[in-house]
């Protein structure tokens, strides 16, 4: 068995990346929680408030030997907006803001030459405000956090909001879920 590895990335309601991440080949464990603040050990309550400086963010622990960190990226940017800053839909403040917090400089390299190649290409149309920090803290969120659209799924904001993004993962990335993937080349 290869050695896994972690990737935490804030795209908007963390609920939404966990659903999407849930359905990828290669992700072990998808931990909702918050990152990127000043607050030691933030509750739900104070992120939302928009004042600790968190993000919402989900922490995938992944296999590289099924799914390359740079595919888990591609996901990522194809499921919610990164032209918007702390903004995901309907979801505003600084807790939505587009974040990838890296584990090390690779990732850095990694998340910050597909982002120079995303907006040389013009795929969004907008720049791109996804901030790339290294990860300090990893705070856990809450029990009635994790698994929430697994355990909610006729809520409206998961038919409204998550839904239509597990849709668009399974239609722009078939090939990266479960049960579909080849392995990746690098």
């Amino acid at each position: 068995m290869s050695t896994l590895n972690h990737a935490t990335l804030g795209g908007g309601c963390f609920w939404c990346l966990e659903a999407v991440y849930e359905e990828v080949d290669g992700v072990t464990e998808i931990v909702s929680g918050y990152a990127g603040g000043h607050v030691q050990a933030p509750s739900y309550r104070q992120v939302c408030s928009g004042t600790t400086g968190h993000a919402e963010v989900v922490q995938l622990t992944y296999d590289p030997s099924v799914i390359a960190y740079r595919d888990l990226l591609e996901i990522f940017f194809t499921i919610h907006n990164p032209t918007t800053k702390d903004q995901e839909g309907a979801d505003v403040g600084p807790q939505y803001r587009s974040i990838i917090l890296h584990h090390d400089d690779e990732q850095r390299e990694i998340a910050e030459g597909l982002i120079e190649r995303l907006e040389a290409n013009g795929v969004f149309g907008d720049p791109i405000v996804t901030e790339v920090e290294p990860l300090d803290t990893f705070y856990e969120a809450e029990d009635k956090h994790q698994d929430y659209y697994e355990r909610n799924p006729a809520q409206p904001y998961c038919q409204s909001v998550i839904s239509p993004k597990v849709a668009k993962l399974r239609k722009k990335h078939a090939d990266k879920l479960q049960g579909q993937s080849p392995r990746p080349t690098s």
